[in-house]
């Protein structure tokens, strides 16, 4: 396209009448002396992921494809389409692309028995926000294709490195293909989107919100629409959606290039500009794309985020972590299964052995543990309540009759914790006795008082909420309400473990099956850090505070993660201490 055409089309608000005439450029058309590569098919129908569904597969190889090592990878989802084929003749004949194995994808259907009524499985596939189709590309069809051969008799070798990795669609197709990059950038980062479908389907409406609000990710996303684009108006605005998860973009610092139009919900301007997508998507390579938290516009991930900062693993010699949690001198300890032992982890990943677990029934059973001011640890799980005081070297059974999800100890010793299968936060008065301080909670689990002991967050794991109690001066709770408000992924009903801490300003932070969130004094997710593994997809257990004070500590999928922060996480064994000013809006 010339630079006079690109600036028309990238007009940001097009108007006029609907102009749908778009015609395909010359690198979309085959051309004379151009290589030309190979298209074949086959049908799947042994998928475990979406089970008895039949999908139609082409696979297209350039003629320039020897077999001798991996090639990148484009996924068509609704098929190839946009006239890939010849695109990429052209393009990697012009050497303005490297070599590319395109896969297109039809959606999948499960074919009746008596009556034509079959269950089309295209919204379901291509609309979810999960990671499934994610997992049926890498686990079942990218095998499949590399189990053929080329019409030269070459072996089929897909790269497996998520940077030579691109997907692109249509509509639905296009939101799908999104997916692909947003909930597994382990395994695709550049996407191309038509017309795409960022509306309530099946959740993709939420995109927008997720990206402002989720540490970026490195991802690179060509976009197309156009302002007369309105499909089922029921379901939402197709135009508005795209400017507005755009818009979202741009604000988190993604590596975005969008062209609007004057078109309708069709294939026909994409199919124009899908030669200079696939430039705008490889440009650089193999330089891979990276993501840009520098440019994230988002006072909130800037408070809190150091820009070069990543997850990395910490505590290895702990094999199998089944909970961590702060002590004093800024040490984290870890209860460790494989050993029945407290471990001290340090952010270096050294870790040493601090004492073993009491020899009693069910220790490892649903264990938690904290620290309180005077060194001692209380220790909790479905066997009750054990304390262990330093110099005495012995455990001493605190409390029976109580299945323990997750405790904590104020520096004035009151503990609270919580009883999730009887839905009890429980309250222990410095030296008194064990009282209820509710019993209508749904599965409470993470339980934390903000630094100054005023109030007191209690997560309820089967919602996406957490409760907000006030602490008393005589430390019991009042006015309970679900006050902290959080994103569940998709595919879960609820928050999880729900672990959590406080840190100086009053931010609240929560494991949860989406990743730590990060919550303001106002009850609002306002940043997702993401588990570093498989994408972001694992789920966050547990947390705390540690190392230098401004180190945060996860476990996730059974490992030790942490990363340093610009804030500071405060303990509850620590004295209370005054928060800064804060206000309604």
């Amino acid at each position: 396209m010339t630079e006079a055409q690109i600036k028309n089309w990238e007009d940001p608000l097009p108007s006029g009448p609907c102009r749908d005439d778009y015609q395909p450029g010359p690198d979309s058309l085959p051309k004379e002396g151009v290589p030309q590569g190979e298209v074949f098919s086959f049908q799947f129908s042994e998928s475990k992921i979406f089970p008895g569904t039949l999908n139609n597969i082409s696979v297209y190889v350039p003629d320039q494809y020897d077999g001798t090592k991996p090639a990148c990878v484009y996924v068509g989802l609704d098929g190839l389409g946009y006239r890939a084929a010849d695109v990429f003749n052209n393009l990697i004949h012009q050497k303005e692309i490297p070599l590319i194995i395109g896969i297109g994808i039809s959606p999948g259907f499960v074919p009746s028995d008596e009556f034509e009524n079959p269950r089309f499985n295209r919204s379901f596939e291509f609309d979810g926000v999960s990671d499934a189709f994610c997992r049926f590309l890498i686990e079942e069809v990218f095998p499949e294709v590399e189990k053929k051969k080329t019409r030269k008799g070459f072996p089929i070798l897909l790269s497996k490195n998520p940077n030579d990795r691109s997907c692109g669609g249509g509509s639905t197709g296009g939101v799908g293909a999104f997916s692909l990059a947003w909930q597994r950038p382990d395994q695709f980062r550049r996407v191309f989107s038509a017309v795409g479908t960022y509306v309530a389907m099946r959740g993709a409406d939420e995109y927008h919100v997720l990206v402002r609000k989720t540490e970026p990710k490195p991802i690179r996303i060509f976009m197309q629409d156009g302002h007369a684009d309105q499909c089922m108006g029921d379901i939402g605005d197709w135009w508005m959606s795209n400017l507005t998860l755009k818009r979202s973009l741009e604000f988190a610092g993604y590596d975005v290039q969008w062209v609007w139009g004057t078109g309708a919900h069709s294939g026909k301007h994409g199919t124009l500009l899908f030669p200079d997508a696939m430039r705008f998507l490889w440009k650089d390579y193999p330089e891979p794309v990276k993501a840009k938290p520098k440019q994230n516009f988002s006072p909130f991930f800037n408070q809190v985020v150091l820009e070069d900062e990543k997850w990395h693993e910490a505590g290895t010699s702990v094999k199998s972590p089944l909970a961590i949690f702060s002590a004093p001198g800024n040490s984290v300890y870890c209860v460790d299964e494989a050993t029945r032992a407290i471990w001290i982890i340090q952010e270096n990943g050294v870790s040493e052995k601090y004492v073993s677990l009491p020899d009693a029934a069910g220790i490892l059973q649903g264990v938690s543990g904290a620290c309180a001011a005077d060194g001692s640890i209380w220790l909790g799980g479905n066997f009750g309540l054990f304390v262990f005081v330093p110099g005495t070297h012995e455990w001493e059974k605190k409390m029976d009759g109580a299945a323990v999800s997750d405790l904590t100890v104020l520096a004035n010793g009151n503990v609270y914790f919580t009883e999730a299968g009887a839905g009890k936060l429980w309250f222990i008065p410095k030296d008194g006795i064990p009282e209820i301080a509710s019993d209508s909670l749904r599965r409470p689990v993470g339980v934390a008082a903000s630094p100054d002991f005023q109030w007191l967050a209690v997560i309820e794991s089967e919602t996406h909420f957490a409760s907000s109690f006030k602490l008393e001066k005589n430390g019991k709770s009042a006015f309970g309400q679900r006050f902290y408000w959080f994103h569940v992924p998709d595919s879960c009903d609820g928050l999880g473990s729900g672990k959590c801490a406080f840190d100086s300003e009053g931010r609240f932070y929560a494991a949860t099956k989406i990743g730590v969130s990060v919550l303001d004094r106002n009850g609002r997710t306002r940043l997702i850090l993401p588990s570093p593994l498989r994408g972001g997809q694992a789920f966050v257990t547990d947390l705390c505070f540690g190392g230098t004070g401004r180190t945060i500590f996860i476990l996730t999928d059974g490992q030790i993660f942490c990363r340093k922060l610009k804030t500071e996480g405060v303990p509850n064994f620590l004295p209370p201490r005054q928060l800064p000013k804060w206000g309604a809006g």
